[in-house]
Parts: C-alpha cells; sequence; structure tokens
C-alpha cells in the first residue's frame, strides 16, 4: 500500500512539473512575442503618422509647388525608414539562413562599398574617411551579408554623431584573420548598455530602430567563423571592431 502510494505521489509530482514547465516555456514565449510586437509597433507607429500628416499637407488644394515637393521627400525618406526597419526583422526571424561564402578580394568589396557609402553620408554631413590601404587579401564571404553589417554599423554611428561627424575605417592584418574596425566621433557608448549592446532589443539612446541591428551584425560575423566586439576609442567615440579568418 505504501509503495503504491508513493508511485501515485511520485507520478503527480512528475505530471505537475512538466506541467509548470509548459507553462513557464509558454509564459517566456509570450513574454518574447509582446516585447517583439512591441518594438514593431513602436518603431512603424512614428513613419506611419509622419506620412499620414505629410500626405494630408500635400493633399491641401493651397498647398504650392515647393511644399508639395518638400511633403514628397519627407513621405520618401519615412517609406524608406519602414524598408529599413523590415529588412531588419526579416535578418532577425532568418537567423537559421545558410551563410554562403565565396572567395572575395576584400580590398575590392571595401572599395566597392566606400563608393556605396560616401554620398549617403555626405548627404547626412558625416565623412568617410580610411585610415591607411585596406589589405588586399582573399577571404570567403558572404559579401551581401557582409554588406549589411557594414550598413548597419555605419547607420549607428551616424545617428549617434552630430553635425560635422567623422567615421573613420581601419583595418589590421593578422597571421589568421582581418581585423576591421569602424570608429565614430560621437558620444561613445554609455556604461549601462557596454554589457548589453549585441542583445536583441537593446536600443543604446536611438531615437528609433529595432534594437535589432546589432544583434544582426553579430549573428552574420559568428556565421563567418568570426567574432564582433566594441569598446570607447582613446580619444573618445565609439569604435566597432569584426575579425574575419582568412581563407585558408
Amino acid at each position: 500500500l505504501a509503495m503504491s502510494f508513493m508511485r501515485i505521489v511520485s507520478q503527480r509530482l512528475r505530471d505537475f512539473n512538466q506541467h509548470h514547465l509548459r507553462e513557464v516555456v509558454q509564459a517566456e514565449r509570450l513574454a518574447v512575442v509582446g516585447q517583439f510586437a512591441r518594438s514593431i509597433v513602436h518603431d512603424l507607429k512614428n513613419p506611419l503618422n509622419i506620412i499620414s500628416l505629410t500626405a494630408d499637407m500635400y493633399a491641401r488644394p493651397e498647398a504650392t509647388p515647393s511644399v508639395r515637393a518638400s511633403a514628397q521627400g519627407r513621405i520618401q525618406k519615412q517609406v524608406e525608414r519602414i524598408n529599413d526597419l523590415v529588412a531588419d526583422l526579416l535578418q532577425f526571424t532568418q537567423a537559421g539562413q545558410r551563410c554562403v561564402r565565396l572567395p572575395v578580394n576584400y580590398a575590392a568589396f571595401v572599395e566597392q562599398l566606400e563608393a556605396e557609402l560616401r554620398p549617403e553620408l555626405e548627404f547626412k554631413s558625416v565623412l568617410l574617411q580610411l585610415a591607411g590601404p585596406v589589405p588586399v587579401v582573399t577571404m570567403d564571404l558572404d559579401a551581401k551579408r557582409l554588406r549589411r553589417v557594414f550598413l548597419n554599423l555605419a547607420a549607428n554611428a551616424t545617428e549617434a554623431m552630430h553635425s560635422d561627424g567623422v567615421l573613420t575605417l581601419r583595418f589590421h592584418q593578422e597571421e589568421h584573420e582581418l581585423i576591421t574596425e569602424i570608429a565614430d566621433n560621437g558620444p561613445g557608448i554609455a556604461p549601462e548598455m557596454a554589457g548589453k549592446l549585441f542583445q536583441p532589443f537593446a536600443t543604446h539612446g536611438k531615437a528609433h530602430g529595432t534594437g535589432l541591428g546589432l544583434s544582426i551584425c553579430k549573428k552574420i560575423i559568428e556565421d563567418h567563423g568570426g567574432r564582433i566586439w566594441a569598446a570607447n576609442g582613446p580619444q573618445g567615440g565609439a569604435v566597432f571592431s569584426f575579425a574575419l579568418p582568412l581563407a585558408g
């Protein structure tokens, strides 16, 4: 009788523990979904409101051609913001995608990327400069995804800097890896954010954005077999660095 009673108690404890575990897992999943939803709603609400108000301004009968041209530019800018947010969300939800790496000349890759970034940064009063030549080495890269790393880091730096910002790219070739540094002359990394920069939803003081950009960078670099880190520079500003293995 005692053994039977113990078996019943033991079974009920196992059932209770499994039920409790399912509830905990479900609660954690709902919390993550809720945080994700709040992030999406918050980040889409602002540009959508601006588009709505600007469209009303554009549609007014008394609107002059210059007012309508300005309104059209504002709407286009907010559409680009939404596209950037959607791209970040897609990258984050497709974390399991395969990294297709092919031999790439890193100097040629950076040169093409520089030509793409420079006009956009100059439009935002940010100067892009290279501190020294890019090492001419062949690396196994998924160029499309690595380009995303540069774009995300440049966007973060641009938003952190005020007028007359300077974004500097530096390169250090080691025996088995190549280190790329992206440095800005902004206010630097706040101490309270130092340990959670690459966590999802960490917006580190940005006025807008999903807070997924740096976590996406981390995933892409790690998919390349590399590592990424950040620190404040000796002369101020933030320095984001990533190391990628050399081919072979």
